[in-house]
């Protein structure tokens, strides 16, 4: 078979797309492919995530579910830095390319049933899921925290989701989320192998536009997992498909408030904050469920992680937006990461650099001060 889901403790097959977590023991499930990226295998007049449709082998090409997402432009910042813009997909952030690639390899199976979708997510991830839905023409329900609001609510509430408010902690959202019920498919983002799998083309795009040359490091921010873990899939493929000489340094960057992973690599003790109250405000992930996954994945892939302060996210918030780059506060984590490596000389400034620059700013409620 071109590609298996597999637990990732356990080991046990799974041979369902809808499936998202072990049947077994109830732990995460991984997505791997089995072939070999080929360059001659790209759709060369598809510029979008599909122009790779060739390495998603679980989705039909007559079934694909697009909004024109991926290809994003690769700015030079600087002569050795590139800014990757996520924030240009349709929905305004990367999530795009996770949803195109999971509602393309189920929305069938959801309409067979008469069944519809359910995610937790008050963010990014709700309002791309629900933007997907409707193109597909699937019923999807959002599960928010009871005193959500913003501007991110308002999009997923526009696309025409159904969003159902939750009391509670945030891990009482996703318990509601995947409550059993009739007609119901959870695809949480953070959960679901395939959703995941999806963030690949990230890196494939990221290899291509240099010229099918790594470079030397990749900042991104970390919060769940699902970017850090589908960029590190991505790269991988290409390196054990021999399109690329070696993996690049992946750069995992976290907030002070939101660091598991941070505090984690360096063997240090972590207390989550009581309320998170960062600018960065698409980090929450306090406890995520895929740490264990993150850690082992960043550690063979011989990558770091960095932690940097509110007062460094908000000065790189506003040198981005001063420089044409108006990026959602969560976006400028791995540029205040990038800046505090440079700072202390755990980068070198000759080195080829990209940094993912996540979300658009237009979804952000900061104020100008």
């Amino acid at each position: 078979m071109s590609y298996e889901i597999k637990c990732t403790v356990c080991g046990q097959p799974s041979t369902s797309l809808l499936e998202y977590e072990c049947q077994k023991c109830g732990n995460p499930l991984d997505l791997r492919l089995n072939i070999s990226f080929d360059i001659k295998d790209i759709r060369k007049k598809v510029h979008g995530v599909w122009r790779y449709a060739k390495f998603f082998p679980y989705v039909k090409e007559s079934e694909t579910v697009t909004l024109g997402e991926g290809w994003t432009p690769l700015v030079r910042f600087s002569e050795n830095v590139y800014f990757k813009l996520e924030g240009l997909n349709p929905t305004g952030s990367f999530k795009d390319r996770g949803s195109t690639v999971l509602i393309s390899a189920i929305h069938k199976h959801v309409k067979a049933y008469c069944g519809f979708i359910s995610e937790d997510s008050s963010g990014n991830a709700g309002a791309s899921i629900a933007a997907y839905a409707v193109r597909a023409g699937i019923k999807a329900k959002i599960y928010v925290p009871e005193n959500v609001s913003g501007p991110k609510l308002n999009q997923i509430m526009f696309y025409g989701a159904e969003v159902i408010k939750v009391p509670g902690s945030r891990s009482r959202v996703a318990e509601e989320a995947q409550k059993p019920e009739s007609g119901k498919f959870y695809v949480g983002h953070i959960f679901h192998p395939v959703f995941r799998d999806g963030i690949r083309s990230l890196a494939y795009e990221i290899a291509e536009q240099l010229g099918w040359k790594a470079p030397e490091r990749v900042y991104l921010p970390v919060s769940a997992g699902t970017l850090l873990l589908g960029v590190i899939n991505g790269f991988r493929h290409l390196a054990e498909s021999k399109v690329l000489e070696n993996m690049p340094k992946i750069v995992a960057c976290q907030t002070r408030q939101i660091s598991p992973l941070y505090h984690r690599l360096k063997n240090l003790p972590y207390t989550p904050p009581e309320k998170v109250t960062s600018l960065a405000d698409a980090l929450v992930s306090t406890n995520p469920p895929l740490l264990e996954v993150m850690v082992k994945a960043l550690g063979e892939a011989g990558g770091d992680a960095v932690m940097v302060e509110e007062d460094e996210i908000l000065a790189a918030f506003r040198e981005l937006a001063r420089l044409g780059f108006f990026v959602e506060p969560s976006s400028a984590v791995a540029y205040a990461a990038y800046k505090r490596q440079m700072e202390k000389g755990e980068a070198a400034r000759g080195e080829k650099t990209v940094i993912v620059l996540t979300g658009t700013g237009l979804k952000t409620a900061l104020k100008p001060s």
